[in-house]
């Protein structure tokens, strides 16, 4: 399984980005559908940090308060992707953004992982850089 992360670049404060991560390789059957996606970010020196997720169903959507208003996270199963739409930007949302699958036997289709630790595929990460 590959997840491959883009639509990261340098856009000033108050500005907006989208980014995209396609996931590929699934074994057959079991679509992104049957999974939860996250994403991340991460600054040099600090922790990989929850920005937001969705479940396999979409019943459950998780926002970090940093974000949250600013941020909208959605799913295409069709196109096997997961998006992640930033507006109203700040320098302090500049980072390295990771996406991230769930795809543990043992998850639940309702749910998404708020922890890093419970996802077990992830994508290369695409630099968001914020001006102020």
């Amino acid at each position: 399984l590959q997840l491959q992360a883009s639509g990261g670049g340098l856009v000033q404060a108050g500005g907006s980005l989208r980014l995209s991560c396609v996931a590929s390789g699934f074994i057959p059957g079991y679509g992104l559908d049957y999974y939860a996606l996250g994403w991340f970010r991460q600054v040099p020196g600090k922790e990989r940090e929850g920005v937001s997720c969705i479940s396999s169903t979409g019943d459950d959507i998780y926002y970090a308060d940093s974000v949250k208003g600013r941020f909208n996270i959605s799913r295409d199963n069709a196109k096997n992707t997961v998006y992640l739409e930033m507006n109203s930007l700040k320098p302090e949302d500049t980072a390295v953004y990771h996406c991230a699958i769930d795809t543990r036997a043992s998850s639940s289709y309702y749910l998404c992982p708020k922890s890093p630790y419970d996802y077990d595929n992830w994508g290369q990460g695409t630099l968001v850089t914020v001006s102020s």
